[in-house]
């Protein structure tokens, strides 16, 4: 192959990528603080990144679909009856279940709660209860706790007591791994992006504690979400 034919053919690969490139593009949508999740049930993380949701009208359950307290009535029960996409019967056991959207809000299943994800982007920030149990061999009686969104009662363990806390988390929306919020796992997740890493690990350790909200933001302003188009 002479010069002039491998040009021709370098421009026709880069013409078919770009094209293509193109046409992702065309069929995706940009978060922004007005995007709605669908609504429904999602069984994992990848179905978070498609938006594709198990619908209300395929949850086999009694309960009406438009009854406010919907998510909270399932939820209590321990496993969900759902269609396929191919119309086949499933279950799921709820303790397995990633989340669900309602109203085209996220939330997420941790700590044996579900928890709204008020701060959605490349990097997640949410709040949520973390129950631990302790031996309590002195005293007869066992304390029930109830879960910060009132999604049923979690009882403490005969013979233990409980103590309860909110907790900061982020979320990886590339990976789907929820972190502890602290300098460590914010400075994990800014290596994704160099230039933003490197300004965040040349602060004193003081100011990477007060900016570590400050540099999620940044992070998520240069490295947005893209949802599929519906």
């Amino acid at each position: 192959m002479n010069k002039a034919a491998s040009i021709t053919t370098m421009l026709l690969f880069l013409s078919f990528f770009t094209l293509a490139g193109q046409q992702d593009s065309a069929n995706l949508v940009k978060y922004t603080p007005d995007f709605k999740f669908n609504e429904g049930l999602f069984l994992a993380f990848e179905q978070v990144r498609n938006n594709d949701p198990v619908a209300k009208s395929r949850i086999v359950t009694p309960i009406a679909y438009d009854d406010p307290d919907f998510y909270n009535r399932i939820l209590e029960n321990k496993k969900i009856y759902f269609f396929n996409d191919l119309g086949v019967k499933e279950e799921i056991a709820t303790k397995n279940i990633w989340g669900f959207s309602r109203n085209g809000v996220l939330y997420i299943s941790l700590n044996e709660g579900f928890y709204r994800i008020t701060i959605v982007g490349s990097i997640c920030h949410f709040v949520a209860n973390l129950t631990t149990y302790s031996s309590n061999y002195g005293y007869p009686y066992s304390y029930p706790y109830y879960g910060f969104y009132d999604y049923g009662p979690y009882q403490s363990y005969p013979g233990t007591t409980s103590s309860t806390e909110m907790k900061q988390y982020i979320l990886d929306f590339k990976t789907g791994r929820v972190l502890d919020y602290n300098v460590e796992s914010v400075e994990v997740l800014l290596m994704a992006d160099p230039e933003l890493h490197d300004e965040f690990s040349s602060l004193s350790n003081k100011k990477q504690k007060q900016l570590k909200f400050l540099y999620i933001r940044k992070f998520n302003e240069r490295n947005p979400l893209y949802f599929p188009k519906n």
